[in-house]
């Protein structure tokens, strides 16, 4: 009986179990993770290094994925622009989460002037769209990285806030938490006991929706030429190089492309349903 007593908080504590739609996407998200990391240990082509002779080549030992236009080691590549965007897609969404979860319980559970101010400025973000948003900032810092991080995760905070905040006024009006607060706990007792277990799947779903709207944003900014530049190996930029060769090498084409279903399909299977 005390052990199950001592067991129950922790399990509260916890973040929730996967469902099996969910470990699909884990499972192949670790793949591509293993894939993105393991690779240069093994083979250590240059991703950057031109070979003019060795253009557009089909898969050899040399070379399993071939090489693109300039010669370069599509293998090497492919792995880079994987490690580049799922690095973009963890420091966006760690970004936005902290201050999304911060201010979505702040303005949830103090209301009055404090929700109204902290709601205001999510709404003045969202008057102009997320796209448009990342794009004026990539316009002010051309091809710089930092620009493009801070661009997603200027929009990416807003959904945590929202949809703390909805979630937070629900759970500070239960029975539960106010027995709890009228026995004397603290806030960081309130959170952790009732509010975070609560919020702890629609957070995790929250990322995996994030992260793979970061990484689609920047391959879709790489595509149309306003992203990163070359000779960064990005999806998106890899893509709209390798696109004028789509007939003479349509392996080499298609590799992004299918980097980049996988990489968000993967995220997309572990988000679960919507928490909206």
């Amino acid at each position: 009986m005390m052990q199950a007593t001592l067991i129950a908080p922790l399990r509260r504590l916890a973040w929730p179990a996967l469902s099996t739609r969910q470990r699909a996407g884990a499972l192949l998200l670790a793949l591509l993770l293993a894939f993105a990391w393991l690779v240069p240990l093994w083979h250590d082509a240059d991703p950057a290094r031109q070979q003019l002779v060795r253009i557009l080549e089909l898969p050899t030992l040399a070379a399993p994925l071939g090489t693109d236009h300039l010669g370069r080691d599509m293998l090497a590549r492919t792995a880079a622009a994987l490690r580049l965007s799922l690095g973009m897609a963890l420091l966006s969404v760690v970004t936005a989460a902290v201050p999304g979860i911060l201010f979505g319980v702040i303005a949830g559970w103090r209301g009055g002037w404090l929700d109204r101010i902290l709601g205001s400025v999510a709404d003045a973000c969202l008057a102009l769209p997320g796209l448009l948003l990342v794009l004026l900032l990539v316009a002010i810092a051309p091809g710089n990285f930092w620009a493009l991080y801070v661009g997603i995760s200027l929009v990416l905070w807003i959904e945590y806030f929202r949809v703390v905040r909805a979630r937070t006024r629900v759970l500070v009006a239960s029975p539960q938490l106010e027995a709890s607060r009228l026995l004397g706990f603290g806030p960081l007792y309130l959170f952790r006991r009732h509010l975070w277990p609560e919020l702890a799947p629609q957070v995790l779903t929250l990322a995996a929706f994030g992260a793979a709207s970061a990484i689609l944003a920047m391959a879709a900014l790489g595509f149309v030429s306003v992203g990163l530049r070359p000779p960064t190996a990005e999806l998106g930029l890899m893509m709209i190089e390798l696109l004028p060769y789509y007939h003479e090498a349509p392996w080499a084409m298609a590799q992004p492309i299918l980097a980049l279903f996988v990489l968000v399909f993967s995220l997309n299977l572990l988000a679960g349903k919507d928490p909206r």
